[in-house]
């Protein structure tokens, strides 16, 4: 089936959903759960074929890739590590009988637990996985191999994991060179870059200013010459340039230069803590994110108010958009896959929360929409617009 319009694609705890406002981005119809309720931390379309990906998996369901070629009418998965219910399956006969199990060899056994992030591009689809490593499929999902070249960096050796373990969240394309990609692990390694398809990784932290940066404590604030290495998110902004923009556990940062170097462009918001960065589609001067008043404070809105910050001019100023958004007793957080926007004029913004909330905002930020409410928690929101 065909879903015309704009599809907000949503991954959760309990699976993945879609909310669908059609042409006119309105009328917003929730279905879902689909993956048979897999934990699913990131869900993306194709909006040429209308084709969606789901990545998702844990301890018990071990790693796997859904897809649909039918608007989410139907799913299929392919699996790629086992998890404990494959333990218990082949040791109970009547538990394999009850959930449709067969002893059937997985690519990657157990060397991975779930699949983080997701990306189309170039006529390929890429999965970071936990614990932190880089996946390329070549025939839309169904069979994939490692690229072994990240694996494979000098400081591998050293990477340390967050809270949320070693991970690779994040796979930020090049918009038309194939063989160029930017990852990021969550955890101690940071970003990196590729020129060559994936055989080689150049790490990419360096402070652009390390002096106005210093006198920091925090063991993820920057040091030594390099940002914070827990990226939390990154974006490309459009455009011919190579600028990128990352929120990480200590600020927000601007790259000009494709990541070789960061500018720290914090000052104006009310915390450096977050976890997305959203930039405008057609103008990289604008962006968005949604600050959090810290690590260790509860991870919620500042006063607890609500509001996404945007700034038209690469994070020189900022002001606070709060139009529709809760003002009293918000303690939500929004993740770090948690924001995404469409390119149409005005560009519309999105954002989930982890109490199951999506919001929408078809004027740039400027006013808010609950469109969606009561969901599981939100682990990602992406868009996929079919004319």
């Amino acid at each position: 089936m065909r879903e015309d319009g704009l599809t907000v694609l949503v991954g959760t705890t309990k699976g993945a959903f879609l909310v669908s406002g059609g042409s006119e981005r309105g009328g917003w119809r929730v279905r879902g759960p689909f993956c048979d309720g897999w934990p699913i931390n990131h869900v993306v379309g194709d909006p040429e074929t209308g084709t969606l990906w789901a990545g998702g998996g844990g301890d018990w369901h071990g790693a796997g890739v859904w897809r649909s070629h039918d608007g989410g009418e139907s799913w299929e998965v392919t699996r790629l590590t086992g998890g404990m219910m494959d333990e218990w399956a082949a040791n109970d006969a009547d538990f394999a009988r009850m959930i449709g199990w067969t002893d059937t060899p997985l690519p990657f056994d157990r060397t991975f637990l779930q699949v983080w992030s997701l990306c189309h591009a170039h006529g390929r689809l890429y999965a970071g996985v936990k614990p932190a490593g880089l996946l390329v499929s070549e025939d839309g999902g169904e069979t994939w191999d490692r690229l072994g070249g990240l694996d494979a960096h000098p400081s591998a050796e050293g990477w340390t994991p967050g809270a949320a373990g070693l991970v690779l969240h994040t796979i930020v394309p090049h918009p038309s060179n194939p063989r160029c990609a930017l990852d990021r692990h969550f955890g101690r390694p940071g970003s990196f870059a590729t020129d060559d398809g994936g055989r080689t990784w150049d790490r990419r932290n360096r402070l652009a200013n390390a002096e106005a940066c210093a006198g920091h404590s925090h063991p993820a604030a920057p040091s030594n010459g390099q940002t914070g290495l827990c990226v939390h998110n990154m974006m490309r902004a459009p455009g011919e340039g190579d600028v990128l923009y990352q929120q990480n556990h200590h600020g927000v940062w601007r790259s000009a230069d494709g990541g070789r170097s960061w500018e720290n462009i914090t000052q104006g918001l009310p915390s450096t803590f977050g976890f997305p960065i959203r930039v405008h589609p057609r103008d990289p001067e604008t962006i968005w994110t949604l600050p959090l008043n810290g690590d260790v404070e509860g991870r919620f809105p500042p006063d607890a108010a609500a509001a996404v910050w945007r700034s038209r001019d690469g994070g020189r100023t900022w002001r606070a958009l709060r139009e529709g958004l809760p003002q009293d007793g918000c303690f939500f957080t929004v993740l770090r896959q948690a924001m995404a926007g469409d390119a149409r004029d005005p560009a519309g913004v999105y954002f989930g929360t982890n109490s199951g909330s999506v919001f929408a905002s078809l004027d740039e930020g400027e006013s808010w929409d609950e469109i969606a409410r009561h969901m599981p928690t939100i682990l990602s929101v992406e868009v996929m617009d079919r004319p």
